[in-house]
């Protein structure tokens, strides 16, 4: 009987995540719905985590999560931080006369789309076109993963899937700098830099010595490469605007503001960085599609089935829109896909909290072993529920009372809650 309703409540984890993106797509289709529904589905889901929080039994192994799981929010947004401004600083480096001209890179992928749309037929083609999810809802759908271990449809604790979820996401966001800072592609959108950004016309006094001399002339270029050394004349620039930003005026360099920007309270720097978004030039991988094969990765391992099937078919349809609609290039998404399922089974090679954890219950089990042999022989079945339930949910030290587990329950439950409404407020524009 308890059986059938952990399978039940397994189940229904498929369907609410389904429930979850056939709702808020709604919002396309049919604006009046969507907004009856889904302020409903959010309040059914909230309550229904509150109400089960009091009757999940792992809770002490939540507790031993928390560090790793803090330390990886924190890696995390440090990560995000640094990616947010490497975004901004390729950007500016050429300033808006580089961005306005250069000419996107040929892609096969969008050829190969092209061609697709006048074989295939019109209502595919509709599908492939339509925006079925994005970056909101795959951030949504692994909440819910996390969510389910108060339903016990993944192994506890939930704590843990979200440390090693924000680390995955904070090396492959590293990366992913490391490798857009390498080279700077043109963007496939040559508008977007004059829409969303305001720096210089004229490129970083850097380019203006080391890289425009050599950008068209041939003659040049086969100058520097016999002499290895850049000789040539800097062509006549304005000069570079230095606002006051007080201790942040390292930034200067960095973010290279036009005078549109300035402001006179000295906070300018972060209205600037702000304006970032997703950058404008070809970022090399798709930080989009690592959030989506991440997402996918996690729902594989913790909770197989037609779900995960489904997420990954979203993650083939996010893949091609990425590709379709020029926020990146084919090579863009490609590199993404493999870089995620490759981060998340490295890091899953290196991620000891699993096998700490049962080294400590072996170790656990050995000091009661003759305890609960003996209750065993007792017939005393209440002893050994209470053993085995004491091993499966260890804390290391003192143990925490009732009132310190429902303390801390609150506490996940709202702090969790509160990252999922901020995440899905800051991410809901794409």
């Amino acid at each position: 009987m308890a059986r059938s309703g952990a399978s039940r409540l397994r189940g229904g984890l498929g369907i609410a995540a389904l429930c979850y993106v056939g709702i808020d797509y709604l919002r396309r289709v049919s604006p009046s719905w969507h907004a009856t529904l889904q302020p409903k589905l959010w309040l059914v889901l909230a309550l229904a985590a509150i109400c089960r929080a009091p009757f999940y039994p792992h809770w002490s192994t939540e507790l031993r999560s928390v560090l790793p799981f803090l330390g990886s929010l924190l890696f995390m947004l440090v990560a995000l931080a640094l990616e947010a401004t490497s975004v901004h600083f390729v950007t500016a480096l050429l300033g808006l006369d580089w961005h306005r001209t250069a000419l996107p890179l040929p892609d096969t992928g969008q050829w190969l789309f092209l061609a697709l749309n006048e074989k295939l037929p019109t209502v595919v083609v509709q599908v492939l076109r339509a925006p079925l999810i994005g970056l909101h809802h795959y951030l949504m759908l692994f909440l819910m993963l996390a969510f389910s271990v108060l339903f016990d449809c993944v192994k506890a604790p939930g704590l843990g899937l979200g440390a090693r979820y924000m680390f995955t996401m904070a090396v492959g966001r590293l990366l992913r700098v490391i490798t857009f800072l390498s080279t700077i592609l043109p963007s496939a959108r040559p508008w977007c830099a004059s829409a969303r950004f305001e720096i210089p016309n004229h490129p970083h006094p850097w380019l203006q010595k080391y890289y425009v001399p050599y950008a068209s002339d041939l003659n040049m270029i086969r100058q520097l490469l016999r002499e290895d050394m850049s000789n040539a004349p800097i062509g006549d620039y304005p000069a570079e605007i230095i606002p006051e930003w007080g201790r942040m005026k390292f930034l200067v360099n960095i973010l290279r503001p036009s005078s549109a920007a300035l402001s006179g309270d000295g906070t300018s720097w972060f209205s600037t960085l702000k304006r970032t978004g997703g950058g404008c030039n070809d970022l090399i991988y798709s930080g989009h599609m690592l959030v989506a094969v991440l997402t996918a990765m996690a729902w594989t391992e913790a909770y197989p089935g037609w779900t995960s099937a489904g997420i990954w078919f979203l993650v083939l349809h996010s893949t091609q829109r990425e590709i379709r609609e020029r926020h990146h290039y084919s090579v863009d998404c490609i590199v993404a896909i493999y870089v995620g399922i490759l981060l998340w089974r490295t890091i899953n090679l290196f991620w000891s909290a699993k096998d700490q954890s049962k080294t400590f219950r072996l170790e656990q089990l050995a000091q009661i072993e003759g305890r609960l042999v003996q209750a065993a022989k007792d017939a005393d079945l209440e002893k050994v529920r209470e053993m085995l339930y004491e091993l499966n949910n260890p804390v290391q030290g003192q143990n925490p009372t009732k009132r310190a587990l429902w303390g801390f329950a609150a506490v996940v439950i709202i702090f969790s809650l509160g990252i999922g409404l901020l995440a899905f407020t800051l991410t809901a524009d794409g």
